[in-house]
Order: C-alpha cells, then structure tokens, then sequence
C-alpha cells in the first residue's frame, strides 16, 4: 500500500502543476500504444496546440515523455515535475535526456524547466491551493546543455547489458548502491555475489570510508575489523558483538530510573504526510498527527490505556490537541521513544495553534526520552547491532511483543499508518471502520512495548553490582 501511495502521490502533484500551464491537451496513458501516444503528441504539435502533457517522442531507440511541453512564440520549453522539495543531480540527468530526444525529433528547446514543490509555501484560506506559491520553476538549461555532446556515447555503453541480460556491468558494491536510490539489483550484488552478512563493516557507526576501504581488503566481518581503526565506542559494540555478551551500566540506568517521575505516560504519535498541503495553515510534506496511544502506568501498579483516532473528514490536530489536554495527567513523567520526533510535532502544533501553547508546552517540558539507556550503550545487547530503535530494541528484550505485532492485521508499522490514514475517507464504510480498528491496535501495541520494555530495565537494575559489566 506504501508504494501505491507513492504513486498517488505522483500523480497528485503533476495534476496541479498542469494548473501553471492550463488548457493543454494530455496525451492518455491507458488504451493505446507508445507509437499511438508518439502519434498524437505529433498532430498537437501541428495544430498549434500551446501545452501538452505527457507529450511522448522517440528518437535514437530511446522512448521519453514530458510532464509538461510548453510551446512558446519561438521554440519550446520542458517541465518536468517532481514531487520533491529541491532539484537533485537524477533529475538533471533524466531532463538532459529528454533534451536529447526532443531535439533529435526536431523541436527547438529553449529552455528546460524542473518543477518541484516549494516546502516554504503555507496554504490559506481558499479551497485549492495557489498553485504559483506551492511550485518553484527551476531553470537547468544551462546543465542540461552541457550534458547533450556526452548522451550518444553514454547511450552507446547501455547498449551490451541492454540487448543481453546475462552481460552483467563489471561495477563493484558501493555508496552508488543506495544514493541516490536503492538499486533494484542491491540484494542481488551484496548477498547473492558478494555474500556481505547482515551485520558487516558496512554497519559499523562513523566508519565512514573506512568501511569500503576494509571491503577492498577483503575485511567484511565485523570481528574481522583491525582494533587499531576502531575508536572506543566502536570497539566496544564489535566487542560485544564478538564475545556475544551483553553490557549492562547498572547505575547508569538506575540514575535514569531515578529520573522518572509518576504517573509515567508512555505516548507515541502517529501522523501522515501530504504532499499538496490539505489543510490551512500547512505546508507540503508537513508532518499532521492523527492519532497518539497513551499507557499511563500510576504508582500503585495499575496500567491504563487511553486513545484518540482522529476522524477522517479534515483536519485531525485541534481534535488531537484537546484530547491531549483532557487525558494527560497533570504532572509525572511524559515517556517517548526518540524525543525529537514527538517534540517537533509538539512544537509545530504551538506554532500553528498557540491558544493551546501553555498545555502543549507543558507536555513539551515533561517527556523524557526512554531511548537514552540504549542511545547511551547502558543496556546493550549483541542483538542491536549498533542500532537503537524500538524495532530493534523490542524484540530482543520482549521477543512475545515482537510476535503480537506479527499477529496484528491490515497495519503492522508506522508506514503502513502514515499512508493507510490519507485513504481511510476514500474507503467504504466498512471497509473503513476495519482499517480504523487496525490502526488503535497498532498504535496501541507501540506503547505497550514502551511499557514492557521499561519493565526489563527495571529488572536489570535490580542487581547489587555497581557499575557497567558483561552478561
């Protein structure tokens, strides 16, 4: 569903770029051919027609189609729209290939154009977006152009691995592998050819250029690593990883304990984001909370769960914001996984509803970030592998909370929940009351985790032993 979502997303945003360039002709992308859509792009052409989208040409064996073609009193200009907030060096290297193709089937291009969202924009009052804020035209004729001589003989190289499938390029595994993209043939290369384990050099933090430099000395595993390039707390982690032993900083992780105060909420956000802003007041990309589980764990034991899952029908804050303040107890302790994410949200929502600034600031004043005893290596098991997230952090000192998630139906992580919620009021009724039972579930079990794994560190404290020592 998360790459379903994409695409929507995609053609969302080149649906209102066409508004910059209204009345155009789009050439279909269902029910005919390429040679059909070539066709057809041909006759616009020659009526005069001033926009088209999707404006489809071939030349030299390479098949392309243009966003937007704009014709102007003297040549035409190319639009390409992203869905991005900035211009990378990919979408350069598309355009100039489109450059390319568009002048070798005879248009003068004067100029090319990426289209992107610009993340600064803040929707107002009306019913649609202006379209003129909420995109920037980025001119890249000039670094278009000086890719055109190199085309013909970059095209030349493609052509081995393109007509014989078995012609594998010759390129070893590298930072190419995932930036700007992950490659689709990643698995293939790192754990069919080259068989690089799960947790390798690759994964060691602060490494660097120092991992790759160790592949090429045929250094992978991490026990392998020369001590001599490892600083102490990336020696510490391969120690632990090596002797397979757990580190436990006893009073370190009792300070922590000590830190806390009752009752302790455990509290965890879900939200979802929108390219084209939805809502007044927003901006593109923007971060809207739709729903929080709360676990509010007293003094005396008891453990109580609260919720909130904002309706579908607009915009989910306000509604959030004043279940918040009805639910949060007035004082102790405010417990999240990775204070930064709550904490921005928080401080957005002051930003855009500043009546309710002094109980957002309140909660702001009292979370404390339940991340920091493994962030701190005081708790760390070989298990983690250098990571500290409560994806990792759970199923290593929970393993029964790891297996209700895997039970858990419709929505089993935070992506799935940040694009199932845009959809829910698109959905039948039904369909929709399943998916919103299957979003409390989830939201519900990461707070439990919270709770369970607070639970653990309580009882690894308990020994007498002072200080840090291996398990």
């Amino acid at each position: 569903m998360a790459t379903e979502q994409v695409f929507k997303t995609g053609n969302l945003v080149g649906h209102y770029a066409r508004a910059l360039f209204p009345g155009g002709k789009e050439i279909p992308f269902h029910g005919s051919t390429f040679q059909d859509k070539i066709e057809l792009t041909r006759q616009h052409i020659e009526i005069g027609v001033k926009d088209i989208y999707e404006a489809t040409f071939e030349f030299d064996g390479i098949l392309v189609t243009v966003d937007i073609l704009h014709r102007t009193d003297t040549g035409w200009e190319i639009y390409e729209v992203k869905s991005s907030t900035s211009v990378s060096d990919v979408y350069i290297d598309d355009a100039s290939i489109q450059c390319y193709v568009l002048k070798g089937a005879g248009l003068d291009i004067e100029k090319v154009n990426i289209v992107h969202l610009n993340n600064q924009y803040v929707r107002g009052e009306g019913e649609q977006p202006d379209v003129h804020q909420l995109f920037i035209k980025a001119d890249i004729t000039e670094a278009v152009q000086a890719k055109q001589d190199e085309i013909p003989s970059r095209l030349k190289s493609f052509e081995p691995f393109l007509s014989d499938p078995t012609n594998e390029p010759k390129i070893d595994i590298g930072a190419h592998c995932t930036k700007p993209y992950l490659c689709d043939a990643y698995d293939y290369c790192w754990k069919q050819q080259r068989k690089i384990p799960d947790y390798s050099v690759f994964n060691i933090f602060n490494m660097g250029k120092k991992s790759l430099e160790l592949y090429k000395q045929g250094v992978v595993e991490v026990t392998d690593i020369p001590e001599d390039l490892l600083t102490e707390r990336q020696k510490f982690v391969v120690d632990v990883y090596r002797y397979n032993h757990q580190f436990v900083d006893r009073d370190a992780i009792r300070a922590f304990l000590d830190s806390l105060t009752y009752p302790i909420c455990h509290f965890d956000f879900e939200t979802f984001q929108a390219a084209i802003p939805e809502f007044k007041g927003t901006r593109p990309y923007q971060q809207i909370p739709f729903q929080f589980s709360l676990h509010i764990e007293h003094e005396d034991g008891r453990l109580e769960h609260v919720e909130f899952l904002a309706d579908e029908h607009g915009d989910p804050r306000e509604a959030l914001i004043q279940s918040m303040i009805r639910h949060f107890p007035q004082n102790g302790t405010i417990l999240v996984y990775n204070e930064g994410f709550e904490k921005t949200r928080i401080e957005e929502l002051i930003r855009d509803f500043p009546k309710y600034a002094a109980p957002l600031m309140g909660f702001y004043d009292a979370i404390v970030d339940l991340a920091l005893p493994f962030s701190q290596k005081h708790f760390y098991d070989p298990v983690f592998k250098g990571r500290y997230s409560i994806k990792v952090v759970m199923p290593a000192m929970v393993p029964e909370m790891a297996m209700a998630y895997k039970n858990l139906e419709l929505v089993n992580n935070g992506g799935d929940a940040m694009s199932i919620f845009p959809q829910l009021k698109d959905m039948p009724r039904e369909q929709c009351d399943r998916y919103r039972c299957a979003l409390l579930k989830y939201c519900e079990l990461d707070t439990l985790s919270m709770v369970k794994v607070l639970e653990k560190l309580r009882a690894s404290a308990k020994d007498d032993k002072q200080g840090g020592s291996y398990e």
